[in-house]
């Protein structure tokens, strides 16, 4: 081997070697940190499944360790001694059971093994809940507690601890080997072949700290509490921009997992602010599979499963963990090239989808294009941004061809609407066309369709997504199919869906994926929150504009359904009940506003006269309510009886002041709340209406919510408002009796956004109307 002339030598590479040894030590201390605080968590873990394996024992009958034995085991003497469970013998000491007649060392040992195996086999498949009704439970409170250490690092934890292990595999050993080039004495005892690698490791030291290259290894990545798979890609390292930046961001990383501990109400409060976060944590880190893996993988035949298991997910690009049926799902995007991603609403498939997008961005793809509704345009940009490294482009408004030569040139995701995607010429190639809510598309003789089905053509890789189950629709399905995989459409047969909805989905499984809720929220939330940001369209804008001018704070509020045909909410909130409806689910909608209600009705009810709705056909939902504060409480939940035992899907409309309290509305499982509220307990009891026991589903919460307008005012106000209040105060008995603790003056909140709004617009004269005189509520409501 020819010695490097180059290499560093003598002091040079004495001081690089020291370098090098100094970061690899930040990289051990970060890795320490981050073991212990995943041993943390862990046993946590084990308390919690132990308690319930324990609890489950009880009720397993003794006659189970006959079965766990093979039929060896003689229980008569047991039984006569009054054991009747198999936790009666796992409390048993031997001595107890040694000395029942008929009982030696033998049946003693081979009894407790058979309970051992059977409390093991509990504690496996033992489900923890994060309960926010048990947070006076110690045991549930410490994991909560553990998790938090590692879900308030963030989302650069990941990325810092990966660069520590590749440092650690590179670092460990090249410096044992180019030690020999920073000593004269170690260079004169070791021979020319020594020498030679002594200088090539100080080179490869040096490429490394300088300029972040040469970690080595194929691509791969690492999950919070995994391994590193098949190599680390030297972007792991390069990426964090040699040695400062490795350097700043293992640090960062270390001094977030070396804080303090949370105190118990500042944890609950932090995983009621972001709960997703913290179970796609603890389904990572307790291996939690769901019960049925067979339908969790889409009844997908046996083949084509493993053929989706085996292909590779880079994280290199992704800034979120994902459950494990959502990296199958991204998986089988990735495997199967063009395909439709069917997922019931609420299991996430706008994150599949930017899981796939960051796999392809890390193994070298640059330009990817999301088309979609307008109403969910911001909804991805925001996504995008933040569950992943990639740029996200708007490709809408008076930005757009800013946006469009941006993306051009520097790569990322440009999001579009479907009305501007015609107009959308000479992009660079895709490295994914990625089409939202693709049942927009199920008539191929729209503009719309010809417009979508010309990019599939230019696009290798394709994705749909839809979250309407197409068994029901197979004729729009053979549609979709048709700018996929068009090759395929004759195995598309009516009767496979004749046959039932796993029949259909295993025919049609190379091309389609869906999931239902009960066949994985194994250990999800009862509990989820979406935020749906719906762009003002040019009537909601004008209406808007009118409200700020004239400082009507009640008006600003309900702008978004002014012009109930040219509505974005409105729209976006017929997509969420037609979606529910398509999934046989029951919906409440709650207003502030008896107004924005009869706007709601009108456009669900196509008998009851009023505005005509653009778009599609009123739904024809069998619609309940309003419940306003006029309307007498016994009459409140004789609507709410109708509306429970209404078979199937249903609507049910009240104003938040009244369906918000004392009412049990657990036959809803889709909430959806037109604004958010002065009060944010407001919304808390509303939901809790659904959210309660007796809830056989897991309720999905959307709030219809309006950027740079007073929705966006309001959420940052209230937050930094709540926050500070359940810092210092809510620990205490009458906080937490007492709700309207945490809200903070109407009057005041309204002065201070409709200023804000006045001078962003320079529009009125920040005059405040329609605040505390205005509630455009029922005389009877509550206040």
């Amino acid at each position: 081997m020819a010695t490097d002339e180059a290499a560093p030598r003598g002091k040079q590479a004495r001081e690089l070697l020291e370098r090098a040894g100094r970061l690899l030590g930040d990289a051990q201390a970060l890795r320490r940190e981050h073991d212990a605080a995943l041993d943390a968590v862990h046993t946590a873990l084990n308390v919690i499944r132990e308690r319930q394996a324990r609890a489950e024992l009880a009720g397993i009958p003794l006659s189970r360790l006959k079965d766990v034995t093979g039929g060896r085991l003689r229980l008569g003497t047991l039984e006569k001694a009054g054991y009747a469970t198999v936790l009666d013998v796992l409390n048993a000491t031997p001595y107890e059971l040694q000395r029942l007649p008929g009982v030696g060392p033998h049946t003693q040992r081979q009894a407790h093994a058979a309970a051992r195996q059977i409390a093991g086999a509990a504690q496996e498949v033992a489900t923890v809940h994060l309960d926010v009704e048990r947070q006076d439970d110690p045991d549930t409170t410490a994991l909560l507690i553990a998790l938090h250490r590692l879900v308030d690092a963030g989302p650069e934890l990941t990325r810092a601890r990966r660069t520590a292990a590749t440092l650690e595999e590179r670092l460990g050993g090249l410096i044992p080997r180019a030690r020999p080039a920073g000593s004269w004495w170690r260079g004169l005892l070791s021979g020319r072949q020594r020498r030679d690698e002594a200088a090539t490791a100080a080179t490869e030291l040096a490429t490394l700290l300088d300029d972040g290259a040469g970690a080595g290894g194929g691509r791969g990545g690492m999950s919070v509490g995994g391994e590193m798979s098949a190599g680390t890609a030297d972007a792991v390292v390069a990426s964090a921009g040699g040695e400062a930046g490795m350097r700043l961001l293992i640090a960062q990383a270390t001094t977030d997992l070396l804080r303090p501990a949370a105190d118990e109400v500042a944890a609950w409060i932090d995983f009621e602010l972001r709960a997703a976060e913290y179970y796609n944590l603890l389904a990572e880190l307790a291996a939690v599979e769901p019960h049925d893996r067979v339908a969790a993988e889409g009844f997908l035949p046996d083949e084509l499963a493993d053929r989706v298991r085996a292909q590779a997910l880079d994280d290199t690009c992704r800034r979120v963990s994902l459950r494990g049926y959502q990296a199958f799902g991204a998986r089988f995007a990735l495997a199967q090239r063009r395909v439709i991603l069917g997922d019931e609403m609420g299991l996430g498939k706008t994150i599949q989808a930017i899981a796939a997008l960051a796999h392809l961005a890390a193994t070298g793809a640059t330009h990817f294009l999301v088309v979609c509704p307008a109403s969910v345009l911001v909804n991805w940009v925001r996504e995008v941004e933040a569950r992943s490294t990639l740029r996200a482009y708007r490709l809408h408004g008076a930005e757009r061809a800013v946006a469009r030569a941006e993306w051009a040139e520097r790569g990322g995701v440009a999001v579009i609407t479907y009305d501007g995607l015609g107009g959308l010429d000479g992009a660079p190639p895709l490295g994914m066309f990625v089409v939202d809510e693709a049942h927009y598309v199920k008539n191929g003789e729209t503009q719309r369709s010809r417009a979508v089905a010309g990019w599939c053509d230019r696009a290798e890789r394709v994705l749909f997504m839809t979250g309407t189950p197409m068994e029901n629709h197979v004729e729009e399905f053979r549609t979709l199919v048709g700018y996929l995989q068009p090759s395929r459409l004759a195995e598309i047969r009516g009767s496979d869906a004749a046959a039932g909805a796993q029949a259909f989905r295993r025919a049609v499984a190379p091309v389609y994926l869906r999931r239902n809720q009960e066949d994985v929220l194994t250990e999800l939330p009862d509990l989820v929150r979406v935020d749906e940001w719906e762009t003002f369209s040019a009537a909601d804008e004008d209406a808007y504009r009118t409200a700020v001018a004239a400082g009507r704070f009640m008006d600003m509020r309900r702008a978004a359904y002014a012009v109930p045909e040219k509505s974005a909410k409105l729209e976006r909130l017929r997509e969420l009940v037609e979606e529910a409806a398509d999934n046989g689910l029951k919906v409440v909608v709650f207003s502030y506003f008896r107004a924005v209600l009869t706007v709601v009705e009108q456009a669900l009810r196509p008998q009851v006269s009023g505005p005509q709705v653009s778009g599609p056909q009123a739904l024809g939902s069998q619609v309940f309510g309003p419940i306003s504060g006029s309307v007498p409480p016994e009459r409140r939940q004789q609507v709410v009886d109708a509306f429970t035992a209404a078979p199937g899907h249903a609507v049910l409309l009240a104003q938040i002041q009244a369906g918000g309290i004392g009412l049990n509305l657990q036959a809803a499982s889709v909430v959806i709340i037109c604004e958010p509220q002065v009060k944010p307990t407001t919304e808390s009891q509303a939901v809790a209406r659904a959210h309660r026991m007796g809830q056989v589903r897991r309720v999905q919460v959307h709030r219809l919510l309006s950027p740079d307008s007073v929705d966006e005012r309001m959420l940052r106000i209230l937050r930094a408002k709540t926050a500070l209040f359940d810092t210092y105060a809510r620990r205490s008995h009458l906080a937490e009796s007492t709700p309207d603790a945490v809200d903070v003056s109407e009057r005041d909140l309204a002065r201070q956004i409709v200023e804000e709004e006045q001078r962003r617009l320079a529009v009125g004269a920040a005059s405040i109307m329609g605040t505390a005189s205005e509630h455009d509520a029922d005389p009877g409501a509550p206040e």
